[in-house]
Order: C-alpha cells, then structure tokens, then sequence
C-alpha cells in the first residue's frame, strides 16, 4: 500500500455524518454504506492529500494500482469517489491513454451504477478517446455491443464532452444497437446524448430522430428534443 493510499483511508475515516449517510445510501440504492460525506465536502478532504508533493505517485504501474486498490478495497460509496478522483487528478494526465483504457472498464463494470459509470464515461474515456480516436473509437464500437449494461451506457455517453469534435458516426454506432434496449439507463442515456450533440449540431438530431422513427423510445425521443422547440407526445 503506498503512502498515498494510506493517506486517502485516513482523511476519510475522519469523517462523516451517520445520519446523512443512511439518507445517501437509500437514494442511491447502494449495497456499500455511505460515510455521510457531501460532495463538497469530500472534494475539500482529498484535495490536500491528492495534492500533496510527497504523497504524489511516479510510477504508472503503482498509480494503477492505487486507484485500484482504493476502489476495490472500499468499505464505503465515497471510498470509491476517492479512487475516481485520483484516476483523474491533474498529476496523472500524461497517463490518460489507451493503456489505462481496461483499468476504467474494470471500474465501470464493478461499480455498476450511474454514478461511478457517467463520470467515467465523460471524463476518462471521453478525453481518451478524443485524444487517441482512432485507437479508442473501435474500442468504442465493441463497448456498444457488450453483454455488460454500463459498457454499453459508457459507449453512448462517452462523448458528452466532445462538443465540436464529437464523431457523429461513431455516436449512431453507439446509439443504433441499443435502441430496442428496454432499460432506463439505456433510453436515457440515448436520450441524454443526443440532447447534449443538439447544443452542436441540432440538424443533425432532428434528422436522426426523424430517421429512427418509433425505434427510438419515448423516454429518448423526448431527451433528444428537449431543447429543440419540437412537440413530443408523452
């Protein structure tokens, strides 16, 4: 266990609220308890110890298996929020590659929940894959038909950063396959894409929504459109 990753169990074994913590555990729905910790709040604890000069990590391969152990060792959701932030920590950017690609597949497929999975979607596998498409956008591809739930969302979702540089083919052989998918996560996550890409590029939307017809859900259809001035019937 490195230095750092002691550091991380100590500062959140200090916190916490027991009565916040069995409200935030219900509305996620979550098997780990929570610590009680809020957003801010957590953000505020790790900062000084992500950055902190002498707990920083030099070596790839132990930064990986940081996060890593963090996450797999939780005992509690913001345990695992930790390991999320440390992934992404300005210190690691030059790690943000095709090489740590399956480190976040491992997450999103162990933490199994909107969460964890839409933060890692759109900010680890979104930039990687901007920055390294024609590697990743095949991997992209693969996702989008996985047997796995929240690879295939992560696949949907993973440009809602791209702005101007979202792939539009690449987002319709996310989207196409998963359009007779049943499941909420997987319509609104549709949904939730398109509507982010019509801020960019609202023809396109309109034209794919128009072309989809009734293979597109309700729920996604009046995601898509949301912002569009388009009339959708419930």
């Amino acid at each position: 266990m490195t230095d750092l990753v002691g550091a991380l169990w100590s500062v959140l074994d200090s916190a916490g609220d027991p009565e916040r913590a069995v409200q935030q555990q219900a509305y996620m729905k979550s098997a780990l308890p929570f610590r009680g910790i809020s957003a801010p709040e957590l953000k505020a604890l790790l900062a000084p110890v992500l950055g902190d000069p002498a707990l920083r990590i030099h070596d790839r391969a132990e930064w990986d298996s940081a996060v890593r152990t963090v996450w797999d060792e939780a005992t509690h959701r913001e345990d695992r929020y930790a390991a999320t932030a440390l992934s992404g920590h300005r210190w690691y950017r030059a790690w943000q590659d095709t090489d740590t690609v399956p480190l976040y597949r491992h997450l999103i497929v162990t933490g199994a929940w909107w969460d964890h999975v839409d933060e890692i979607a759109s900010r680890r596998i979104g930039p990687i894959l901007r920055a390294h498409h024609e590697a990743v956008a095949p991997v992209v591809r693969e996702w989008a038909v996985d047997d796995d739930l929240w690879i295939r969302r992560t696949a949907i979702i993973c440009q809602l950063g791209s702005k101007d540089d979202t792939d539009d083919d690449l987002l319709v052989d996310a989207i196409v396959p998963n359009l007779a998918d049943p499941d909420f996560f997987i319509r609104k996550a549709i949904g939730w894409a398109l509507r982010q890409h019509a801020r960019i590029d609202p023809d396109f939307v309109r034209a794919f929504v128009d072309e989809q017809g009734d293979r597109l859900s309700p729920l996604s259809r009046r995601e898509a459109l949301k912002h569009l001035g388009r009339k959708v019937d419930p």
